[in-house]
């Protein structure tokens, strides 16, 4: 996941629409990686988003306006709002930070899903602004002095967001949305939700059975009705 990717913003919801239908749902385990797209940007470094796009990517002023535009419309669809005016784009590592903060907390789908709508819906810019941090954390189910903590303390779950980031890069994800399931397929980009349910579909098909190594006679288990006490 990266937070300031809008591909990442819809690439999600695809990717939930298509989980919400599969026949296997309660067996999916979906467990999100932290991935930054300017890794050692300095968290004063706030600029329009038209400005990163033209710098970064050689593009005018007009065509990168278009490209807002076009997401402006694939999100609209999926039935995410977001701003094709007006955003900006910054360092989003202390947005990661939290979000392992959350994901001890149990709360890292809720605080993912406020960061992405605070990013690309919102006016309020989340870029350097603690408190505007603290509030969407707060707002997700996170105790604020735990956040503003970890906000303090820019070594709080900085290994876990640099781990995720050199397995991203050992599974080959060079670019993102980037989806791996079962540590054995891999999906790149925000593609259509049909993609999503057939790669879901063919990852459950070909899990491993289990092989069990049993002695002769078997030995001694505890069932749903418990254990067997052993008699004399």
């Amino acid at each position: 996941m990266a937070l300031g990717c809008p591909w990442c913003y819809v690439g999600k919801a695809r990717f939930e629409k298509a989980l919400a239908a599969f026949p296997h749902r309660d067996g999916v385990e979906v467990v999100h990686r932290s991935f930054e797209l300017d890794p050692g940007r300095a968290k004063d470094d706030v600029q329009p988003v038209l400005t990163m796009l033209t710098a970064k990517y050689g593009m005018s002023e007009a065509q990168a306006q278009a490209g807002e535009d076009n997401l402006g419309a694939q999100a609209a669809a999926e039935g995410l709002d977001y701003r094709t005016r007006g955003r900006d784009h910054g360092s989003t590592f202390d947005m990661h930070r939290l979000l392992h903060l959350a994901k001890e907390r149990g709360r890292q789908e809720a605080l993912l899903d406020g960061l992405y709508r605070a990013n690309f819906a919102d006016e309020r810019s989340v870029y350097n602004d603690d408190e505007r941090l603290v509030e969407l954390a707060v707002a997700a189910g996170l105790d604020a002095d735990a956040v503003r903590e970890v906000l303090a303390d820019p070594t709080a779950y900085a290994d876990e967001v640099r781990t995720d980031e050199r397995e991203a890069a050992q599974l080959g994800a060079t670019g993102v949305p980037f989806f791996v399931l079962d540590r054995k397929y891999g999906v790149s980009g925000a593609q259509p939700a049909e993609v999503f349910a057939q790669a879901l579909t063919q990852a459950w098909g070909e899990r491993a059975p289990l092989t069990l190594i049993e002695e002769a006679g078997g030995a001694d288990v505890c069932g749903p009705d418990g254990c067997a006490v052993p008699r004399n």
